[in-house]
């Protein structure tokens, strides 16, 4: 199959193209900034440009995977985010349409889920997040955006029957967080593995699997995050106590994380479910908190990716999304 991939140059890109070319598809690599898999620099939010690559390359299906994210909204006016977020995700559904394209397959976020009572960790108890939770109040421009491109994403679908699935990552990118510096980020990356992280390959191996399954399914929104050992029964004890809920499930965790220097978090607040994802698709994760407890303990690499200094895309193509 042939396929456009927006965001080739990220990280999500770079592991995803060659994923998809190892499996038989040629791909397509479309993105702000040039990269090993890109083969055309341009905006999303240019129609026309769009048009003109689904033509060239004989497009049949698009992974659009590109987008502005939480770190941009330091760089980027609200405007560039639904420039990009929303008209260049309503862009390719169109194109898509008109195309005459079966599938499309669209990277949206579990931040959208957060609202800013959820973020202030409010409740008494941890919150359990599935695709059933409401209301959807998203805290910032990027949730917001984020959210209107999944609802075109379920418009155009009951307009033109275009199957469409929406994969609600959770956290997979490699450099520090923007605004967490404690524990350190090894630590914090391990810590997330619990409730709200995956590896950026698995990430890529959902994408490959919801490409193949999307027109049996027709259109579904899915959480994608590494499987949570909790349930919901455990919600209140993991916001009051969580080292004991830990250890209840992995009776060595804080002495491998002692070893190493590290501590497990003294509370959880929100845990992220994968399951309905799991079932639909029948795909397995091949990284979870207990794959983190391995690496400790035999002293392998740890199986997730951390990078510091990694650079966004959107800082070197600045330029084509948005100008003063």
């Amino acid at each position: 199959m042939r396929v456009l991939l927006t965001g080739s140059s990220g990280w999500l890109g770079r592991h995803l193209a060659p994923l998809l070319e190892e499996s038989g598809h040629k791909v397509t690599g479309f993105d702000v900034a040039p990269g090993a898999y890109t083969n055309e620099i341009g905006t999303i939010a240019d129609r026309p440009s769009i048009d003109r690559v689904i033509a060239d390359y004989g497009i049949e299906a698009i992974i659009h995977a590109g987008g502005l994210h939480k770190p941009d909204i330091a760089r980027f006016p609200r405007q560039a985010f639904i420039d990009v977020n929303v008209t260049g995700t309503l862009n390719l559904l169109e194109a898509a349409a008109a195309a005459g394209h079966e599938r499309f397959v669209f990277t949206s976020t579990t931040s959208l889920m957060i609202s800013q009572a959820i973020r202030s960790e409010l409740s008494d108890q941890a919150t359990w997040l599935d695709e059933s939770h409401a209301p959807l109040a998203p805290r910032n421009i990027y949730g917001v955006t984020k959210l209107a491109a999944e609802n075109l994403c379920r418009e155009v679908h009951q307009q033109t029957g275009l199957a469409c699935l929406v994969l609600r990552t959770s956290r997979f990118f490699p450099e520090d967080d923007d605004t967490l510096t404690k524990p350190p980020p090894e630590n914090l990356k391990a810590n997330e593995f619990l409730n709200r992280r995956l590896t950026v390959d698995d990430a890529a191996r959902a994408h490959l699997v919801a490409l193949e399954k999307a027109p049996d399914i027709s259109f579904g929104v899915y959480i994608v995050s590494a499987p949570t050992p909790f349930s919901r029964q455990d919600c209140a004890s993991l916001k009051a106590t969580a080292p004991d809920v830990i250890s209840s499930y992995f009776p060595n965790a804080a002495d491998l994380y002692a070893a190493r220097g590290w501590k497990l978090p003294a509370s959880i607040g929100r845990v992220y479910d994968a399951s309905a994802f799991q079932r639909d698709l029948g795909f397995q994760f091949k990284t979870d908190f207990a794959a983190i407890l391995n690496a400790l303990r035999s002293g392998e690499d740890l199986p997730f990716a951390h990078d510091a200094a990694y650079p966004s895309p959107s800082v070197e193509g600045a330029d084509l999304i948005w100008r003063d």
